[in-house]
């Protein structure tokens, strides 16, 4: 799996000036507005799915049919594209974080207490974890062109199963799972965040097993 972290990040290489771009512009918006999460959960995003953009580098004239030559297997390189999503995502949080408190200290108008920034930051980590583990199994079945077009469909089809499912909990047991979410909000901002986490981290072991599969599947 070392040898894929460096492929890949050595990949990522090329395209260093789109990553200082990034920075650069989530520099802009902390120190010049009032709103770090925006940008803190804008430089997460972005920075954590370029892991997906290596996935088109190795579908590229079927460098795969090569990969799969050397001494790695299939679930290894699953392992390693959800290792290098959460380890950018991860790094892009913490640097985010870093420019937010520097954005805090030389602005003493700051809004903000310390700890609600903290916690509201922190809320924004599992749902990196939760794009990564929908977008990388579409990914490794579809590609990168194709990918896109099943996630927008897919979209599409939990948001008119969800709808169906709470018309049909409100007509046959008069519960409207809605109100219930909303109902949440009353409890701790702290118990939500862990409640974020333990829910991202099943879903994201649920995405791993499922990206498994495909790629056990998948030919070159």
């Amino acid at each position: 799996m070392k040898g894929l972290l460096i492929k890949d990040l050595k990949l990522m290489m090329m395209q260093k000036n789109f990553f200082i771009l990034i920075l650069l512009i989530t520099m802009g918006m902390m120190f010049f507005s009032d709103d770090v999460i925006f940008p803190l959960g804008f430089l997460s995003f972005v920075v954590s799915l370029f892991a997906i953009s290596t996935i088109s580098y190795d579908d590229f004239d079927n460098c795969n049919a090569f990969l799969f030559t050397l001494p790695i297997t299939r679930r290894i390189y699953v392992k390693e594209k959800y290792s290098l999503g959460l380890i950018l995502g991860c790094l892009a949080w913490c640097l985010a974080m870093l420019l937010a408190f520097i954005a805090k200290s030389i602005k003493p108008e700051f809004p903000m207490p310390l700890a609600d920034l903290f916690l509201l930051a922190l809320a924004i980590l599992p749902m990196v974890f939760v794009i990564l583990s929908i977008m990388l199994p579409f990914h490794l079945k579809f590609g990168s062109e194709s990918g896109r077009l099943a996630l927008i469909v897919a979209f599409a089809l939990i948001a008119l199963i969800g709808i169906g499912i709470n018309e049909g909990m409100k007509w046959i047991f008069n519960f409207d799972i809605l109100q219930w979410l909303n109902s949440l909000q009353s409890l701790e901002f702290g118990t939500v965040v862990i409640i974020e986490f333990i829910i991202s981290l099943i879903i994201l072991v649920i995405s791993l097993n499922i990206s498994q599969l495909i790629m056990q599947k998948k030919e070159f």
